[in-house]
């Protein structure tokens, strides 16, 4: 039994992914008391310093997802604090959030991600800001939250009407990227080694915000079907984008493989530095393929913080 820790565990917080946090905190929490630890759990509101100054955790479990849990503003409160924290720190946060930031770090490293650029959302209604088709989505957001996919046969409209549900209603900027067609692949590093690689295969569509959180929505294939020289290249880049982004305990990576072009098809989206920990969540099962408990894998994110 390791040393009994006091953890306070913050999670739920009001962005887009605060229904997949609460999940995420709340496993968290029950794991961390099953191996004997204290447990403080803080559901983030604007009280947050207030309510840590006061539980003064020995260290704090983020399992915050997206704003401002996972772009560098808590982190950036917590080391104001003096306090010991899970995930990456203030710098890598800032980075590995905003889309454009992580390619303008990695790309120079010889790490392929796609090409594209930030579009003003309203410029869609007037025209395509690159050939279709292309994806578009937030900068900064994760779990899929408002993506799009525009092709030619599309029900956006030619050009994108200004009535159509989609990105451009909620957010003022976009990143326009080509479309990777293909297979969908991630692989998640943990204390400087990988887990594997898992094939995502959602049963209608593109892995979506629902298709990661609704059970039976998508099938996980592991190891992933592919070849060893594509699942040899998915670990050396997550491992190569963890260490340039300097990620701390555990990150994904996630991918978008164009089978019919070979080692050329393969491109890295983005690098997730908080990824879920829900019961349908990717790092935990890619662990337990690894003969690591949930448990377990939540006590070495702890002591990686430590």
């Amino acid at each position: 039994m390791t040393r009994a820790l006091h953890v306070a565990v913050l999670m739920g917080g009001w962005s887009a992914e605060r229904e997949v946090s609460l999940v995420t905190g709340a496993g968290v929490a029950e794991a961390l008391e099953s191996l004997g630890h204290r447990v403080t759990r803080i559901d983030m509101g604007r009280d947050v310093a207030q309510k840590l100054a006061e539980a003064a955790p020995d260290v704090v479990f983020n399992a915050l997802h997206g704003t401002p849990g996972e772009d560098g503003a808590v982190q950036g409160m917590l080391d104001l604090m003096g306090l010991k924290y899970t995930h990456s720190g203030l710098a890598t946060s800032v980075i590995a959030i905003d889309k454009q930031l992580t390619k303008l770090l990695l790309v120079p490293h010889g790490i392929p991600m796609p090409g594209g650029r930030i579009v003003k959302s309203a410029s869609l209604y007037e025209g395509d800001p690159i050939p279709r088709p292309y994806v578009l989505k937030p900068v900064n957001e994760g779990s899929s939250v408002g993506v799009a996919i525009v092709t030619e046969a599309g029900n956006y409209g030619n050009p994108i009407a200004a009535d159509a549900k989609g990105p451009w209603q909620a957010f003022d900027e976009l990143l326009a990227e080509p479309f990777v067609r293909g297979r969908e692949l991630t692989a998640a590093v943990l204390d400087g080694e990988t887990l594997g690689v898992t094939e995502l295969r959602p049963k209608s569509g593109f892995y979506d915000y629902d298709a990661k959180y609704t059970e039976g929505m998508t099938d996980h294939i592991y190891p992933a079907d592919i070849p060893d020289a594509i699942a040899s290249a998915c670990e050396r880049i997550a491992l190569e984008a963890h260490r340039l982004l300097g990620c701390r305990g555990v990150s994904r990576a996630d991918f978008r493989w164009d089978d019919e072009q070979g080692a050329e098809g393969l491109f890295l989206l983005e690098v997730n530095t908080q990824p879920g920990m829900t019961p349908l969540s990717l790092v935990p099962e890619q662990a337990r393929h690894r003969g690591m408990s949930y448990p377990q894998l939540v006590q070495r994110i702890v002591e990686a913080a430590l």
